[in-house]
This record gives C-alpha cells, structure tokens and sequence, in this order.
C-alpha cells in the first residue's frame, strides 16, 4: 500500500514538473513563495506547531521520510491538497531531513 501512495505522488509530482517548471503557493503571510523543479512543499502539523518545508524529490527514497507519508496516509488519506500535510512536529521533520543529508 505504501508503494502504491509514493508512486501516485511521484507520477503525481512529475506530472506538475513536467508542465510548469516552479510552482507558486502562497505561505502563511500571503507572500508567494517558488518550488522549483525536483522540489515537493510539505507542511509539518502536529501538537499546534505548523511548518512548512521544501522537500527535494530525492527523499521519496527515504525510510523514514516513506513513514511519515505511510502516516499521512493513515491520517489524511489520498485526497490533499496543495502542499501534502506530515502529521508530525516540525523539528522532528527537520531531524529526518538533516540525517538524510548526511
């Protein structure tokens, strides 16, 4: 099931890349902000504490950034929109992307 999910948002993902190389979203401000090709936006929410982040595609192959997508799943199903929603606090999303980098 999990391999099903990261495969709707790859295809989902190349598709929006191939048609328009950034994408605009709007941040909590108001201002626009641009997702450049080979990025995805993610919105860590959990406890109160709402972030967003720039996720590079790369982390699709990620253990632990593919549980959280399992979780968000779990939590919000198939039907999001905009940038996908992680139910989890910021800094523990912070902490998966920084040991990834490593």
């Amino acid at each position: 099931m999990l391999r099903y999910f990261v495969g709707r948002i790859q295809k989902g993902l190349s598709m929006l890349v191939t048609r328009r190389p950034a994408l605009s979203y709007f941040s909590e401000d108001g201002a626009t902000d641009d997702v450049m090709e080979g990025y995805f936006a993610v919105v860590a929410i959990k406890g109160g504490e709402t972030k967003r982040f720039i996720v590079g595609l790369d982390y699709l192959n990620d253990p632990a950034f593919l549980g959280l997508l399992d979780q968000a799943r779990e939590e919000y199903g198939f039907r999001q929109h905009g940038a996908l929603a992680l139910p989890c606090r910021p800094q523990d999303l912070q902490k998966i992307l920084d040991t990834s980098k490593a």
